[in-house]
Protein backbone atom coordinates (compact mmCIF):
# COMPACT_ATOMS: atom_id res chain seq x y z
CA UNK A 1 0.00 0.00 0.00
CA UNK A 2 3.00 2.18 0.87
CA UNK A 3 4.74 1.29 -2.51
CA UNK A 4 1.04 2.60 -3.92
CA UNK A 5 0.60 5.72 -2.14
CA UNK A 6 4.17 7.20 -2.78
CA UNK A 7 3.60 5.90 -7.08
CA UNK A 8 0.30 7.56 -6.74
CA UNK A 9 2.27 10.75 -5.09
CA UNK A 10 5.03 10.51 -7.36
CA UNK A 11 2.60 11.14 -10.66
CA UNK A 12 0.86 13.52 -8.76
CA UNK A 13 3.80 15.75 -8.31
CA UNK A 14 4.77 14.86 -11.94
CA UNK A 15 1.21 16.15 -13.13
CA UNK A 16 1.52 19.29 -10.90
CA UNK A 17 4.96 19.73 -12.30
CA UNK A 18 3.71 19.94 -15.70
CA UNK A 19 0.87 22.02 -14.63
CA UNK A 20 3.06 24.60 -13.32
CA UNK A 21 5.56 24.77 -16.63
CA UNK A 22 2.31 25.65 -18.36
CA UNK A 23 1.06 28.32 -15.72
CA UNK A 24 4.88 29.81 -15.22
CA UNK A 25 4.12 33.04 -17.26
CA UNK A 26 1.95 33.93 -14.68
CA UNK A 27 -1.58 32.64 -16.44
CA UNK A 28 -4.19 31.51 -13.64
CA UNK A 29 -5.12 28.09 -16.66
CA UNK A 30 -2.72 26.02 -19.05
CA UNK A 31 -4.90 26.77 -22.21
CA UNK A 32 -7.38 29.17 -22.94
CA UNK A 33 -9.09 27.06 -25.74
CA UNK A 34 -12.02 24.98 -24.43
CA UNK A 35 -11.36 22.24 -26.93
CA UNK A 36 -7.76 21.81 -25.21
CA UNK A 37 -8.45 22.07 -21.78
CA UNK A 38 -9.33 19.29 -19.35
CA UNK A 39 -12.60 19.20 -17.25
CA UNK A 40 -10.85 18.99 -13.93
CA UNK A 41 -9.17 21.80 -14.41
CA UNK A 42 -12.32 23.62 -16.38
CA UNK A 43 -13.85 22.79 -12.96
CA UNK A 44 -11.34 24.98 -10.89
CA UNK A 45 -11.24 27.84 -12.94
CA UNK A 46 -14.78 28.23 -14.37
CA UNK A 47 -16.50 30.64 -13.18
CA UNK A 48 -13.86 31.43 -10.26
CA UNK A 49 -11.10 32.10 -11.77
CA UNK A 50 -12.46 32.81 -15.49
CA UNK A 51 -16.15 33.68 -16.07
CA UNK A 52 -16.29 34.67 -19.48
CA UNK A 53 -16.07 32.97 -23.28
CA UNK A 54 -15.15 34.37 -26.01
CA UNK A 55 -17.35 32.40 -29.41
CA UNK A 56 -15.75 33.31 -32.72
CA UNK A 57 -18.90 33.16 -35.56
CA UNK A 58 -17.95 33.11 -39.21
CA UNK A 59 -18.82 31.52 -42.18
CA UNK A 60 -17.65 30.02 -45.90
CA UNK A 61 -17.49 32.42 -48.67
CA UNK A 62 -15.82 33.82 -51.56
CA UNK A 63 -13.12 36.83 -50.62
CA UNK A 64 -11.53 38.18 -53.37
CA UNK A 65 -7.51 37.30 -53.22
CA UNK A 66 -7.74 35.68 -49.77
CA UNK A 67 -9.58 32.49 -48.15
CA UNK A 68 -12.67 31.50 -48.45
CA UNK A 69 -12.59 31.39 -44.46
CA UNK A 70 -11.54 34.56 -43.99
CA UNK A 71 -15.20 35.00 -41.64
CA UNK A 72 -13.83 32.14 -39.49
CA UNK A 73 -10.13 33.17 -39.40
CA UNK A 74 -10.28 36.58 -38.39
CA UNK A 75 -12.83 36.07 -35.36
CA UNK A 76 -10.39 33.26 -34.24
CA UNK A 77 -7.35 34.93 -34.15
CA UNK A 78 -9.04 37.87 -32.65
CA UNK A 79 -9.84 35.25 -29.83
CA UNK A 80 -6.74 34.41 -29.58
CA UNK A 81 -5.14 37.21 -29.56
CA UNK A 82 -7.03 38.81 -27.06
CA UNK A 83 -8.42 36.31 -24.74
CA UNK A 84 -5.57 36.25 -21.48
CA UNK A 85 -6.28 39.96 -21.67
CA UNK A 86 -9.85 40.15 -21.01
CA UNK A 87 -9.59 36.71 -19.24
CA UNK A 88 -11.69 34.62 -21.49
CA UNK A 89 -11.54 31.21 -22.76
CA UNK A 90 -12.16 30.36 -26.20
CA UNK A 91 -15.14 28.28 -27.38
CA UNK A 92 -14.75 26.50 -30.87
CA UNK A 93 -16.04 28.55 -33.46
CA UNK A 94 -19.10 27.93 -35.52
CA UNK A 95 -17.77 28.31 -39.01
CA UNK A 96 -20.76 28.10 -41.16
CA UNK A 97 -23.10 30.87 -41.59
CA UNK A 98 -25.95 32.82 -43.20
CA UNK A 99 -23.79 33.57 -46.17
CA UNK A 100 -26.70 35.11 -48.29
CA UNK A 101 -25.51 36.76 -51.93
CA UNK A 102 -22.22 35.22 -52.53
CA UNK A 103 -23.42 31.66 -51.76
CA UNK A 104 -23.25 30.92 -55.16
CA UNK A 105 -19.78 31.10 -55.70
CA UNK A 106 -17.25 28.07 -55.73
CA UNK A 107 -16.56 26.53 -52.41
CA UNK A 108 -19.50 28.63 -50.31
CA UNK A 109 -21.61 27.38 -47.98
CA UNK A 110 -25.24 28.88 -46.31
CA UNK A 111 -27.30 27.83 -43.22
CA UNK A 112 -30.46 28.82 -43.31
CA UNK A 113 -31.88 31.29 -40.92
CA UNK A 114 -34.22 28.34 -38.71
CA UNK A 115 -31.28 26.70 -38.79
CA UNK A 116 -28.52 28.86 -37.52
CA UNK A 117 -30.71 31.06 -34.97
CA UNK A 118 -31.42 27.33 -33.43
CA UNK A 119 -28.44 26.21 -33.56
CA UNK A 120 -26.53 29.34 -31.72
CA UNK A 121 -29.35 29.67 -28.95
CA UNK A 122 -28.74 26.16 -27.78
CA UNK A 123 -24.44 26.82 -28.07
CA UNK A 124 -24.52 29.53 -25.88
CA UNK A 125 -27.18 27.96 -23.85
CA UNK A 126 -24.57 25.57 -23.24
CA UNK A 127 -21.53 27.96 -22.53
CA UNK A 128 -23.84 29.43 -19.66
CA UNK A 129 -24.85 25.92 -18.54
CA UNK A 130 -21.25 25.22 -17.98
CA UNK A 131 -20.78 27.91 -15.60
CA UNK A 132 -19.67 31.37 -17.83
CA UNK A 133 -21.27 34.88 -17.02
CA UNK A 134 -20.26 36.74 -20.01
CA UNK A 135 -20.65 35.56 -23.28
CA UNK A 136 -18.51 37.71 -25.89
CA UNK A 137 -19.62 36.47 -29.95
CA UNK A 138 -16.94 37.96 -32.41
CA UNK A 139 -18.47 37.81 -35.59
CA UNK A 140 -16.66 37.64 -38.62
CA UNK A 141 -19.68 37.56 -40.66
CA UNK A 142 -22.29 40.54 -41.46
CA UNK A 143 -25.99 40.92 -43.31
CA UNK A 144 -29.11 39.29 -41.78
CA UNK A 145 -26.65 36.77 -39.47
CA UNK A 146 -25.44 40.01 -37.34
CA UNK A 147 -29.39 40.47 -37.02
CA UNK A 148 -29.64 36.82 -35.46
CA UNK A 149 -26.94 36.87 -33.62
CA UNK A 150 -27.85 39.72 -31.55
CA UNK A 151 -31.53 38.51 -31.17
CA UNK A 152 -30.44 35.52 -29.77
CA UNK A 153 -27.79 36.91 -27.77
CA UNK A 154 -30.51 39.37 -25.94
CA UNK A 155 -32.45 36.28 -25.77
CA UNK A 156 -30.00 34.04 -24.05
CA UNK A 157 -28.89 36.66 -21.95
CA UNK A 158 -32.39 37.22 -20.21
CA UNK A 159 -33.52 33.80 -20.13
CA UNK A 160 -30.16 32.52 -18.44
CA UNK A 161 -28.90 35.82 -16.89
CA UNK A 162 -26.08 35.89 -18.51
CA UNK A 163 -24.42 39.07 -19.97
CA UNK A 164 -23.86 38.97 -23.76
CA UNK A 165 -21.85 41.24 -26.26
CA UNK A 166 -21.87 40.73 -29.71
CA UNK A 167 -19.04 42.29 -32.35
CA UNK A 168 -18.80 42.66 -35.81
CA UNK A 169 -15.34 43.03 -35.83
CA UNK A 170 -14.95 45.11 -39.21
CA UNK A 171 -17.71 47.56 -38.26
CA UNK A 172 -16.85 48.58 -34.73
CA UNK A 173 -12.91 49.54 -36.04
CA UNK A 174 -14.42 51.14 -39.25
CA UNK A 175 -12.53 54.28 -37.65
CA UNK A 176 -9.07 52.37 -37.37
CA UNK A 177 -9.55 51.32 -41.54
CA UNK A 178 -9.64 55.24 -41.86
CA UNK A 179 -6.65 55.95 -39.74
CA UNK A 180 -4.45 53.56 -40.74
CA UNK A 181 -4.94 53.44 -44.49
CA UNK A 182 -7.05 56.93 -45.00
CA UNK A 183 -9.79 55.59 -46.29
CA UNK A 184 -12.82 53.05 -46.21
CA UNK A 185 -12.78 49.61 -46.28
CA UNK A 186 -15.13 47.11 -47.76
CA UNK A 187 -15.93 43.32 -48.21
CA UNK A 188 -12.57 41.50 -49.00
CA UNK A 189 -11.18 45.05 -49.66
CA UNK A 190 -8.21 46.81 -48.59
CA UNK A 191 -9.11 46.48 -44.50
CA UNK A 192 -9.87 42.85 -44.74
CA UNK A 193 -7.65 41.44 -46.99
CA UNK A 194 -4.77 43.45 -44.63
CA UNK A 195 -6.03 41.96 -41.72
CA UNK A 196 -5.76 38.34 -43.09
CA UNK A 197 -2.20 39.05 -44.67
CA UNK A 198 -1.55 39.98 -40.96
CA UNK A 199 -2.82 36.63 -39.87
CA UNK A 200 -1.41 34.53 -42.25
CA UNK A 201 0.30 35.81 -45.80
CA UNK A 202 0.18 32.40 -47.25
CA UNK A 203 -3.66 32.80 -47.29
CA UNK A 204 -3.78 35.89 -49.69
CA UNK A 205 -2.87 35.42 -53.37
CA UNK A 206 -2.02 39.05 -55.32
CA UNK A 207 -0.83 37.64 -57.82
CA UNK A 208 -4.71 36.99 -58.49
CA UNK A 209 -6.11 40.81 -57.66
CA UNK A 210 -7.16 42.86 -60.49
CA UNK A 211 -9.03 46.02 -59.85
CA UNK A 212 -11.77 44.98 -61.59
CA UNK A 213 -12.84 42.49 -59.36
CA UNK A 214 -14.13 45.05 -57.17
CA UNK A 215 -17.68 46.34 -57.32
CA UNK A 216 -18.83 49.15 -54.82
CA UNK A 217 -21.84 48.31 -52.75
CA UNK A 218 -25.35 49.97 -54.16
CA UNK A 219 -26.79 52.88 -52.66
CA UNK A 220 -29.23 51.98 -50.28
CA UNK A 221 -32.82 51.59 -52.16
CA UNK A 222 -31.15 51.81 -55.75
CA UNK A 223 -30.67 48.05 -56.86
CA UNK A 224 -30.13 44.16 -55.36
CA UNK A 225 -28.39 41.54 -57.95
CA UNK A 226 -28.32 38.23 -56.96
CA UNK A 227 -25.67 36.27 -56.76
CA UNK A 228 -23.51 39.39 -56.48
CA UNK A 229 -21.37 40.39 -59.03
CA UNK A 230 -17.90 40.46 -57.41
CA UNK A 231 -16.66 39.02 -54.10
CA UNK A 232 -15.03 42.48 -53.39
CA UNK A 233 -17.40 45.41 -52.51
CA UNK A 234 -16.42 48.66 -51.42
CA UNK A 235 -18.57 50.54 -48.96
CA UNK A 236 -17.62 53.66 -51.12
CA UNK A 237 -16.94 53.99 -54.86
CA UNK A 238 -13.45 54.55 -55.07
CA UNK A 239 -12.18 53.70 -51.66
CA UNK A 240 -10.75 50.27 -50.40
CA UNK A 241 -8.87 48.66 -53.11
CA UNK A 242 -6.59 46.25 -51.97
CA UNK A 243 -2.57 47.03 -51.63
CA UNK A 244 -1.05 44.13 -49.66
CA UNK A 245 0.82 46.40 -47.74
CA UNK A 246 2.66 43.96 -44.61
CA UNK A 247 3.31 46.94 -42.38
CA UNK A 248 0.08 48.67 -42.66
CA UNK A 249 -1.42 45.29 -42.51
CA UNK A 250 0.33 44.48 -39.48
CA UNK A 251 -0.48 47.79 -37.87
CA UNK A 252 -3.96 47.32 -38.29
CA UNK A 253 -4.09 43.90 -36.47
CA UNK A 254 -2.72 45.50 -33.69
CA UNK A 255 -4.81 48.28 -33.11
CA UNK A 256 -8.20 46.20 -34.24
CA UNK A 257 -7.47 43.68 -31.33
CA UNK A 258 -6.72 46.48 -29.15
CA UNK A 259 -9.79 48.00 -29.77
CA UNK A 260 -12.04 45.05 -29.51
CA UNK A 261 -10.31 43.49 -26.10
CA UNK A 262 -10.83 47.52 -24.62
CA UNK A 263 -14.74 47.37 -25.41
CA UNK A 264 -14.99 44.19 -23.76
CA UNK A 265 -13.03 45.09 -20.49
CA UNK A 266 -15.15 48.47 -20.60
CA UNK A 267 -18.37 46.61 -20.99
CA UNK A 268 -17.60 44.04 -18.17
CA UNK A 269 -16.61 46.82 -15.96
CA UNK A 270 -19.94 48.49 -16.30
CA UNK A 271 -21.62 45.34 -16.02
CA UNK A 272 -19.91 45.04 -12.44
CA UNK A 273 -20.16 48.14 -11.33
CA UNK A 274 -24.25 47.92 -12.13
CA UNK A 275 -24.19 44.67 -10.25
CA UNK A 276 -25.39 43.14 -13.32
Amino acid sequence: MRKILLATTGFALVGLAAYAAKTKDGDVVSTRELCDINWMEFKDIVPSKVDTVILPTGTLEPHGVINNGADITAPVAIARSIARDVNAMIAPVIPYGMTGSMDAYPGAFSISEDAYRAYVRDVLRGLAKTGFKTIVIVNGHGGPQTAVLNAVAAEVGAEKKVRTLVINWWSYASDITQSVFGQDGGHAALNETAFIQAIDKTLVHPERYKDDLVTPNPAPGTYSAYPSPSSITLYKAGQGLVSFDQKKADDYYAKVNAKVAGLILEMKTKWDRAGL
